[in-house]
């Protein structure tokens, strides 16, 4: 019978430990938030590419680090720049916009 608790408490350690691993920290992601700041990436590039002011507009970099989408590279204009962040701002799972984006 001891052995059996021994056992199960292992048993325990293990998947308790294993569950841990998976949550994020505060300078990594877990597993789950990194696919959720893909896919922001994906919909912003997406309407990015969408919007005809700026569908030619492959200079802008996006990425997205826990729902704050840093929006880089060059635009033609300051009205190019504002719609790309106005465009992110309507993704859904957007917690913030950052713009380091420089007029050509």
């Amino acid at each position: 019978m001891k052995h059996i608790k021994l056992i199960v408490t292992f048993i325990m350690m293990i998947l308790l430990g294993s569950l841990a691993a998976c949550g994020s920290t505060p300078t990594e992601q877990s597993t789950g938030q990194y696919v959720d700041d893909a896919v922001i990436s994906t919909k912003v590039r997406a309407d990015l590419i969408a919007d005809p002011d700026l569908k030619n507009s492959f200079d802008i970099k996006v990425d997205t680090y826990k729902g704050v989408v840093q929006l880089s590279g060059f635009v033609g204009s300051k009205e190019k720049m504002d719609k790309a962040i106005q465009i992110a701002q309507h993704v859904e799972g957007v917690k913030a916009v950052k713009n380091d984006m420089q007029l050509k």
